[in-house]
Parts: structure tokens; C-alpha cells; sequence
């Protein structure tokens, strides 16, 4: 049956607002602003065999210079607190096609097929890996000095990337700075892999100088309301201590 035109005219008004974009704020769901080029780094993640973690650390000591003879190494640690028998390393990469060319490269060194590869591939147990930006306002930095202990903390923000809470968590960083007890080394978020996750990775002289500037921190008024306003939008965090490798250029 066909409606009476005074009801179809109506109800096509009604259809017309709702095709109309809302005049409300607008949050974007991607993954949010990056560094202005196409440089990114790929974080990867192995859980080794327990019997077999001493091992495998003296071999990527001995032979990862056939490694990095491809890419850049931005760091390699083995954790100490906050997870076991793990080992978390860094690349830097110009750009997907770059990647791309190196992991060609590799699958036909020899070297380090034959004297790294063959060899240590039996001592994991598992391998993740993610690709991460750097944060826009964030470049990655260096320790003063040589020595001390990394922390890698992740945040698991909820959806919306970080036009809902970027702001929020950038002050709660710059909190944690601004109280000096602490170097921030790089802020990095997630586009391959577990989407809305930010790294954090922080170096201290040792645990216990992190520990009284951590407890310290905490008793700062003006880190206390940052960090309350941050955790609005947490889902889950996560902490471990790191060690870096001979062969780490961050030390």
C-alpha cells in the first residue's frame, strides 16, 4: 500500500537527518597521528626454552654482528622482573618496502642462517612481534650513561587510539619526567599486532634508584592528577624489568 505523500515527506526528512554527519565531536578509530616519515620499529619478542636461556644469550652475543650487518639494532635485553626467560629486541626499518629487502637478505646469508638460526631456533619456545611508530612527540633517546636497568611498560588503552586518549597519557608521561627520577628512551604505538597498545620504555641507574623515585613520584600531587586522569582510558599495564645484552647499543 502506498503511504499518504503528508506521511512520506515526513519520514524522508526524518532518513535525510539521519544520513547527516553529527555536529558532535568526532573520535577517530585508526591507529592516530605518527611521525611525520615512514620510519617505524618492529618489537620482537621471544620466550626461550628455561633450561636453555643462558645459551641462547651467549649465542646472540657471539654471532649477531651477522644480524645487524642488515639493519639497524636499536636495543636487545633479556627480562629480569616481570616476566622469565624472555628476550625483547628492537629494529628500526626506513619504511615496509626496507624491511622487506632485509628479511631477503637474511634468508640467504649463510652466516647467519647456518651459525645463528639453525642453532637457536630449538631453544624458543615462542616468537611475537609487533610494528610500532614512535608518538609524534617523542624522539627516541639515549641513557646519560652506560649501565643501569631498562623498564618496558605496556599500556593496553581502550579503543579509539589516541584522538580519545593521547593527551591524557602524554601528560601523565610528562609527569613522570618532570619529576627527573627517571630517562624516558621512546613511546611507542602499535599498528601491527594488539592495536591501541603503547610501550613505554624508561632507563634508570638501577631498581632501587627506580623504586625511591618511583615511591617518590607517586607522593607528587601534580603526578597523582595527571596519572588519575590517564587511567580513565587503561585497560591493563604491564611491567618488566630489562637487562641489556653486550651486543645492545642502548646500554
Amino acid at each position: 500500500m502506498l503511504l499518504p505523500a503528508l506521511l512520506r515527506r515526513p519520514l524522508a526528512a526524518a532518513a535525510a537527518r539521519l544520513a547527516l554527519p553529527s555536529a558532535g565531536p568526532q573520535v577517530c578509530l585508526a591507529t592516530g597521528p605518527r611521525q611525520n616519515n615512514g620510519i617505524f620499529y618492529e618489537i620482537r619478542t621471544y620466550d626461550i626454552k628455561p633450561a636453555k636461556m643462558k645459551e641462547f644469550l651467549e649465542m646472540v652475543n657471539k654471532y649477531f654482528h651477522f644480524r645487524t650487518a642488515h639493519s639497524e639494532l636499536v636495543g636487545f635485553w633479556y627480562s629480569e622482573l616481570g616476566a622469565m626467560n624472555r628476550v625483547l629486541h628492537i629494529w628500526k626499518y626506513d619504511n615496509f618496502a626496507h624491511r622487506t629487502a632485509v628479511r631477503h637478505a637474511l634468508a640467504n646469508d649463510k652466516d647467519w642462517q647456518g651459525k645463528f638460526i639453525s642453532a637457536a631456533l630449538p631453544l624458543v619456545e615462542k616468537q611475537h612481534n609487533e610494528v610500532a611508530y614512535l608518538v609524534p612527540w617523542c624522539q627516541l633517546g639515549k641513557p646519560s650513561k652506560e649501565g643501569g636497568v631498562y623498564e618496558w611498560v605496556t599500556f593496553q588503552m581502550k579503543p579509539g587510539g589516541p584522538a580519545l586518549w593521547g593527551e591524557a597519557f602524554r601528560s601523565a608521561i610528562n609527569a613522570h619526567i618532570n619529576t627527573g627520577y627517571t630517562k624516558l628512551i621512546g613511546v611507542f604505538h602499535t599498528e601491527y599486532g594488539l592495536l591501541n597498545t603503547v610501550h613505554v620504555l624508561w632507563w634508570n641507574e638501577s631498581p632501587d634508584q627506580r623504586a625511591a623515585g618511583r615511591h617518590s613520584a607517586h607522593e607528587d600531587a601534580r603526578v597523582v592528577a595527571a596519572v588519575r586522569d590517564s587511567v580513565r582510558f587503561l585497560e591493563s599495564q604491564q611491567n618488566v624489568l630489562l637487562i641489556p645484552l653486550q651486543c645492545s647499543p642502548l646500554k
